[in-house]
């Protein structure tokens, strides 16, 4: 895979770009990853741009899953509707965690109540030596709808996303989602020859994808591992943390924030932090302050409000907010999220009111 013609010998971002011409450098959002005192306390939802929203379900009404991510007026208009309607510190570019590997031409579509869905599954050595290659120029339309986005943003910066090279491997060799990856996992150990092959490969996928993002403006990017929980720490530090650093090492020389996030991952924050990152995303099922001990207090954190409780009485959500809030008052610096994404049947008017409630709490 060759890299972007668009990075300089440096490695900088454009002098146009949001983090470089003074747009989003000092918004709350970047402030606080970078570990500094924010203007307000900053917040955004992961999966806040899509199924929750009436008019998300209204645009994409007809339209199927990934041909709405690569239709870049349609990915940007999604990704604009929860800054809109909830007045978040941060917009997350709409998108899939597959679509490099559609971009690649991968045989893949997200399958509805199953999730993604794989042509043929890559299970052995002749199978990853088959994958075709993603190019820079496939990723035209990621970089066109981040171009757009970023436009009506402002200074609200757009905080791009790739999966995490795990994640993306356990897809391709189950050929859809499982409870237990148990295909992935006998992988490592029984061919661990192959594994590393497909694991380089999506990689350099997910790579590519995040320094696309990167470049036509997003101010920052998070590395979603969500099936990283499925591992023991042994097997994640021996043949994991290896490739989502080598993704990670796609967009280093960018300088932007890069966040590092996965699910049931409490035993693996040291080792996640460790493949080099800035931010540390934290699921529900850890307190922030644990958290931030486990982690030595040496990076903000990001989270981690129960999606659970969105549906609870208002009085219980408020209780609990204000307790996610002191808990991550321990760490350098923290950024509200959930501890997993918007459930699609959330009320919208109950993120707002949130949303609200976070940027009315000091951020001293």
């Amino acid at each position: 895979m060759t890299p972007s013609p668009a990075v300089s010998a440096a490695g900088a971002l454009a002098a146009d770009h949001p983090l470089m011409d003074g747009r989003t450098a000092d918004s709350p959002l970047i402030t606080a990853y970078r570990g500094g005192t924010p203007s307000r306390r900053p917040v955004w939802f992961m999966r806040q741009a899509g199924r929750s929203l009436p008019e998300y379900l209204k645009v994409r009404e007809g339209i199927a899953m990934l041909d709405s991510c690569l239709r870049p007026e349609l990915a940007s208009e999604i990704t604009l509707q929860p800054v809109r309607r909830h007045d978040v510190d941060a917009g997350i570019f709409f998108s899939d965690i597959v679509i490099p590997l559609k971009l690649a031409g991968v045989g893949v579509d997200i399958v509805p109540g199953v999730g993604p869905v794989l042509e043929r599954p890559v299970r052995t050595a002749a199978d990853v030596a088959a994958l075709p290659q993603l190019t820079w120029e496939a990723l035209e339309p990621i970089r066109e709808a981040v171009r757009l986005t970023v436009a009506e943003l402002g200074k609200t910066p757009l905080i791009g996303f790739a999966g995490a090279p795990f994640t993306l491997a356990a897809y391709m060799v189950e050929g859809k989602p499982s409870r237990d990856h148990l295909g992935p996992r006998t992988m490592m150990h029984a061919d661990p020859e192959t594994w590393a092959a497909l694991a380089n490969w999506a990689a350099d996928a997910s790579g590519m994808f995040l320094q696309a993002q990167l470049e036509a403006g997003a101010s920052a990017a998070q590395l979603f591992d969500s099936w990283a929980g499925s591992l023991g720490l042994a097997d994640y530090t021996r043949y994991v943390a290896p490739a989502s650093a080598r993704a990670l090492d796609h967009v280093r020389h960018l300088g932007a924030p890069l966040i590092h996030f996965g699910t049931g991952t409490s035993e693996l924050l040291v080792a996640m932090r460790d493949v080099g990152v800035d931010v540390v995303g934290v699921d529900y099922r850890l307190p922030l302050d644990e958290a931030n001990r486990r982690l030595g207090g040496t990076v903000p954190l990001q989270g981690n409000i129960d999606p659970a409780l969105l549906s609870a009485p208002w009085e219980i959500l408020e209780a609990h907010v204000r307790e996610v809030i002191a808990a991550g008052s321990a760490a350098p610096g923290h950024v509200l999220n959930l501890g997993h994404g918007v459930p699609p049947e959330a009320d919208p008017d109950v993120l707002t009111r949130v949303v609200k409630l976070i940027h009315s709490i000091s951020s001293e």
